[in-house]
């Protein structure tokens, strides 16, 4: 066969720069340089037959050794050779090997077995050139490029860190030797100090890299250093076939590169996961350890005995609400956020989902915090209760001593005066005087009667109250009534015995006895005006102190009768008084029916006329303060009438803006987080509203007909709108991972929420079973009524709503339909990177993985690896396959 060789025609594998005879008509040096490259290019290969060869020309005339370099190279059998050593039989043996370049695709022209068998130098070097691209160059492609472009981007890439290193070429780029090196330190940096390399000193470097290529990379010295200095241009062809013994030197290390990054990738992802994880765990048990210790004080309903402390405690509970509570409520939000977020990043990653430690679950927390809530439920409200219950305690307990001090001053000496023996001795007249005297005293006793009865209702109201000095109360109050039951026992014994003495006299002296009669009653009814004048009062609204002001101004209105009632008893001891001095009556000077004087009747009135005009200053202060708590009444009115429905129409709008199409997904995260910024704006409002509540509580007002909203309304509507915003913003951005780590167009994201809404009626955020099947079907899923459209649903649901709720997310809708189209790792890529790694291997040492993986990551894969036990192994092996599989939860690390 006659064949040729055309290197227009080589193009398959690179477009040489020139043609080949002008290539050697330019420079002669190239031929000297192509010889030695060439020639130790053959050798390279040849020695692992048992030969070599010195001339090039003469070595492959015969055919023999060309055809056991192409088996060498190629790895097949060739035809058998002839081993005569007549013309003919080279012929056929060269032929043989032309024909075997030929059926690789190579189109040879102007090369014909003669000229090899004739030594012709120059088509011998264009034959070893078409074996050399075809076999060591035409491979290398990168990024899709040509072979030589490709071996060129490959050189690029790996010196570009390398400073004074530029390779544009195969020619002069590689002149000073600084390619060469820098390839070499690439790789194995521990080879060459390329710091100590200086540009100006091309024949150290280039003799540099050819030693040490040869004796560590077992690359022969296939250039010489002196003709490539000595050369204006080097040989391409040369130097690019020297350059390619690199390139298939380090090829493994590429690969092992490639299997490296995959790694690190497949382990930042986990480690990060990891890292989410611990963060879940530990806020999650932060919050709960918070919980635990809130509700005790929560569910702690022992009352105090003081108004101050049982005050204490309502502060101590608005601090809890203002201070203690609101970043509790941002924490259990962020870590609902911060769960979905790292399911969602699992999922994308193709990662098992996150199972919390046992009692840490979402429901977990929301349940604590429902038993939070719970707890919380009330205690205001029993504070307040117990503050108001205080107020009436403290209220009743001063009434009582009141009283009580009132009626003891009062019966001060009553027990030894009915247990005189006067009327002994006395005269008829005189018992007389006495036994009116006793009736005076017996009707001003019956007047009393009312007090005692007060004084006891007081205390047993206390006692119902639970009050805390309710001991000492009812003490007193015992020895009142038994005080109260002697003197009636005393006051009975005394009217018997001047009873039986009455007979004896009858000489009474009509006067005193009216005087007595009259006097008493009005100075009782002075004792309990004095008392009513004094007495304390509480009112918790204007109508009851216009109550008591009414009241009083009616008493007022009696107050020109009484006069003319003290006028007219005054006027009866007058006349006693001039009928004593007219008939010189033996009266002793006083009023033998009652011991009230006329200075004690005008002293007590002239008490009573000053207590008027205080009562009028007292009742005056506590109408204007009940204005001031129905402004603070009005004024909160106001505020909680404007804020709760504020609250309730950003509830409404944001339900719309997660379930309305109105743009892209960011538009929609736009458009949330711009509501979210209005919304922590209007926090202020909120907080204006919580000092006017303040006052309210501490004014004591405990109703409001001004407004339906209390402080506690308004305090949950503003947590669920803050956490409403915060949740709904997260499942944008959610759906805007997935759509981005799925490859999800905006069109399709546009498609699947619109068919969601248009099933989604009650406008929940969640689709039944039903809904759920008909919008399957709407986006062109078969899903019929028979047995199999019934099984490919139930498998449907069973990916979707895998804690059987019974309802599908719209996340759980968009996953589903996305995961087809899904680009993840899976465990076997992982694991055949793990082997490229391991060298082929069903094992990997530490030594491999530190040295081919970043350190945080190869102690992370060191630390979780199990021994590996198969057959092969030797000691200290890691199973990287368990490992692999464990990733993605097809097994356990």
């Amino acid at each position: 066969m006659d064949h040729h060789y055309d290197p227009q025609q080589t193009n398959d594998y690179m477009q040489p720069e020139e043609d080949w005879d002008r290539d050697l008509l330019l420079d002669p040096a190239w031929e000297k340089q192509q010889r030695k490259t060439f020639t130790a290019w053959c050798n390279s290969h040849l020695r692992k037959a048992g030969t070599q060869i010195e001339n090039i020309e003469e070595d492959f005339r015969d055919g023999l050794k060309l055809m056991l370099l192409l088996e060498v190279i190629s790895g097949e059998r060739l035809a058998k050779p002839e081993r005569g050593k007549m013309r003919v039989h080279k012929i056929s043996n060269v032929n043989k090997a032309l024909d075997f370049i030929a059926s690789k695709g190579v189109k040879l022209v102007s090369i014909g077995a003669e000229e090899i068998v004739d030594g012709n130098v120059k088509m011998t070097l264009g034959m070893i050139w078409t074996i050399i691209l075809r076999f060591a160059i035409q491979d290398i492609s990168v990024e899709e490029t040509s072979a030589k472009e490709g071996l060129l981007l490959w050189c690029q890439r790996k010196t570009a860190p390398y400073k004074n290193v530029n390779i544009q070429n195969f020619h002069i780029s590689w002149k000073d030797g600084l390619g060469f090196c820098a390839l070499i330190h690439r790789h194995r940096p521990e080879l060459i100090d390329y710091g100590k390399l200086r540009k100006d000193d091309p024949l150290t470097n280039l003799n540099t890299a050819f030693d040490v290529a040869e004796k560590y990379l077992d690359i022969p010295k296939m250039l010489d250093a002196e003709d490539i200095i000595g050369t204006l241009r080097p040989d391409e062809k040369a130097i690019m076939t020297y350059v390619s013994c690199y390139y298939h030197a380090f090829s493994g290390a590429q690969k092992a590169e490639t299997a490296a990054n995959r790694i690190c990738k497949v382990l930042a992802v986990n480690q990060e996961n990891e890292q989410l994880m611990e963060d879940y765990e530990k806020l999650a048990s932060d919050l709960l350890e918070w919980i635990r210790r809130t509700i005790p004080w929560l569910e702690n309903r022992a009352p105090e005995n003081t108004m101050q402390a049982m005050q204490q405690k309502l502060e101590d509970f608005r601090d809890y609400r203002r201070l203690h509570k609101p970043p509790k409520v941002q924490e259990k939000c962020q870590l609902e956020i911060n769960f979905n977020t790292l399911q969602t990043k699992l999922r994308l990653s193709n990662r098992p989902a996150f199972m919390p430690s046992e009692g840490k679950m979402v429901s977990d927390i929301n349940n604590a915090w429902g038993g939070l809530e719970q707890a919380e439920k009330g205690y205001e409200e029993w504070l307040l209760n117990e503050i108001r219950r205080l107020e009436r305690l403290d209220h009743l307990a001063e009434k009582f001593r009141q009283k009580a001090s009132i009626h003891e001053s009062w019966t001060d000496g009553k027990e030894a005066m009915l247990q005189q023996k006067d009327y002994e001795t006395a005269t008829l007249s005189e018992i007389k005087a006495l036994l009116k005297k006793h009736e005076a005293f017996e009707s001003d006793l019956a007047a009393h009667q009312d007090r005692v009865e007060q004084i006891a209702a007081i205390a047993q109201e206390l006692n119902e109250l639970d009050y805390y000095d309710s001991p000492s109360v009812n003490a007193r109050c015992q020895k009142i009534c038994d005080q109260w039951d002697n003197l009636g026992a005393l006051t009975q014994k005394r009217r018997e015995a001047l009873e039986r003495t009455e007979k004896l006299l009858e000489t009474i002296d009509q006067l005193y006895l009216e005087y007595a009669k009259r006097a008493a009653p009005f100075n009782n009814w002075m004792e309990g005006a004095m008392e009513d004048l004094q007495d304390t009062f509480i009112v918790h609204t204007i109508e009851e102190i216009q109550g008591l002001t009414t009241a009083h101004e009616q008493f007022k209105a009696t107050l020109p009768d009484a006069d003319k009632e003290r006028q007219a008893i005054l006027g009866i001891h007058n006349e006693v008084s001039k009928i004593v001095q007219t008939y010189h009556v033996n009266m002793a000077g006083t009023n033998p029916y009652t011991t009230i004087t006329p200075q004690e009747i005008n002293g007590k009135w002239e008490h009573v006329r000053q207590l008027v005009p205080r009562r009028d200053q007292a009742l005056m202060e506590e109408h204007a303060r009940q204005q001031q708590n129905e402004r603070l009444r009005k004024q909160f009115g106001a505020q909680a009438n404007v804020i709760g429905p504020w609250i309730q129409t950003k509830m409404e709008e944001i339900g719309r803006i997660s379930i309305e199409m109105h743009g892209t997904l960011e538009d929609q995260l736009n458009h949330l987080r711009q509501y979210e910024k209005s919304i922590v704006n209007y926090k202020p409002k909120i907080d204006q509203l919580e000092g006017d509540h303040q006052q309210i509580q501490e004014a004591l007002i405990f109703d409001n007909k001004h407004t339906n909203y209390t402080m506690e309304h308004i305090r949950v509507g503003w947590e669920q709108l803050l956490t409403t915003i915060a949740r709904t913003i997260n499942e944008v951005e959610n759906q805007i991972l997935t759509r981005d780590a799925k490859g999800i167009s905006q069109e399709q994201m546009n498609e699947f929420r619109a068919s969601f809404n248009h099933f989604d009626r009650d406008h929940s955020g969640t689709l039944g079973p039903e809904e759920f099947k008909a919008c399957l079907i709407s986006l062109g899923y078969d899903i019929g009524n028979d047995a199999q459209g019934e099984a490919e649903f139930a498998r449907i649901m069973s990916i979707v709503d895998p804690n059987r709720m019974g309802v599908v997310t719209f996340q759980a809708f968009i996953d589903f339909m996305s995961r087809e189209t899904a680009d993840t790792d899976t465990a076997d890529q992982v694991m055949a990177s793990f082997k490229i790694l391991a060298g082929d291997k069903n094992y990997i040492t530490v030594d491999e993985l530190r040295r081919e993986l970043p350190p945080d990551q190869a102690e992370y894969c060191i630390a979780r690896m199990a021994p590996y036990n198969g057959r092969d192994a030797v000691p200290g092996a890691l199973d990287y396959m368990s490992f692999s599989t464990a990733l993605y939860g097809e097994s356990d690390l």
